[in-house]
């Protein structure tokens, strides 16, 4: 089964690009089979790490940025994939 991690944060003002290069910096303990990151409007930043691994595994997941860096605390999802249409 292949499981999807969606890691979303939306930084502070102004802290958009620095959001950005601290995600893309962030190792994690295990290689994913990927991992993409994402940018969006008002300073949003968007990682997905896909995983052979069930629903439930425990599984590496990126971390909490500093609370100046970012504006709420992240969004986290898991998702099974179910194949492509």
């Amino acid at each position: 089964m292949t499981v999807a991690l969606m890691w979303e944060a939306r930084a502070a003002e102004g802290r958009g690009e620095e959001l950005l290069v601290w995600a893309r910096a962030q190792e994690l303990p295990a290689r994913p089979l990927r991992r993409e990151t994402f940018r969006a409007a008002q300073d949003r930043v968007l990682v997905i790490t896909w995983w052979d691994a069930a629903h439930d595994a425990e599984l590496p997941e990126l971390p909490e940025p500093a609370g100046e860096l970012v504006m709420r605390a992240v969004h986290r999802w898991r998702f099974e994939s179910l194949g492509s249409d």
